[in-house]
């Protein structure tokens, strides 16, 4: 006579699950699926992780550049500072909140001037940059805006932005051009290559 593989009561085929124990695997089943749908990630918190990879990709990228022509380079934002903070605040809105958010994601220094500067990363796979793209009274007046698209690495600074002047496919507000930063356009070059390699299928 046939016997249940689990608990060796009648089975109906060889080898076997008795009716008890088929219907108690189907619900096991079921409830493992149910944990694992739980488990995954909701749409909002998958396009929040997949921006946030993004940007550290861009800041990465921007951060290797400067440190590569010399420059001392220091993560200044308070998700570097504070680790974690911003999947603490994740979904929180209050001015202390929107204050950490606007925080510029780098001071560096020019090696040969000793100049500081702030830097803030943005990356936009559009090409495009301007005021509307950054909140109300945005405090750090003298920032820089380093914009890393496919297909090139442009800047602009908080002033220019209040001044009515964008970020564009078209401009030619390249990073290489800012005399302030005084830049070997070739390394530059080497690093929009490898911004096309890591952002060509976002």
């Amino acid at each position: 006579m046939p016997e249940c593989r689990v608990c060796g009561n009648y089975s109906k085929f060889n080898g076997g699950l008795c009716f008890s124990c088929y219907k108690k695997s189907q619900s096991d089943s079921s409830s493992h699926t149910d944990q694992e749908q739980s488990i995954g990630l909701s749409e909002k918190d998958r396009n929040f992780r997949y921006n946030m990879i993004k940007g550290r990709i861009a800041e990465t990228l921007i951060q290797e550049l400067f440190l590569s022509l010399g420059y001392n380079v220091f993560r200044y934002g308070m998700e570097n500072t504070i680790p974690g903070i911003m999947e603490l605040l994740k979904g929180v809105r209050s001015d202390v909140v929107n204050e950490i958010r606007r925080m510029p994601d780098f001071v560096i220094q020019n090696p040969r001037n000793k100049e500081v500067h702030f830097v803030e990363v943005k990356f936009r796979a559009s090409g495009e940059f301007a005021l509307k793209h950054l909140s109300k009274n945005y405090p750090f007046e003298n920032a820089y805006f380093v914009i890393v698209s496919k297909r090139h690495i442009k800047c602009i600074t908080y002033k220019e932005l209040i001044e009515g002047k964008e970020i564009t496919p078209t401009c030619r507000n390249y990073l290489g051009n800012r005399q302030e930063f005084d830049l070997e356009k070739e390394v530059i070059l080497d690093f929009c290559e490898f911004a096309v390699q890591f952002f060509e299928n976002v």
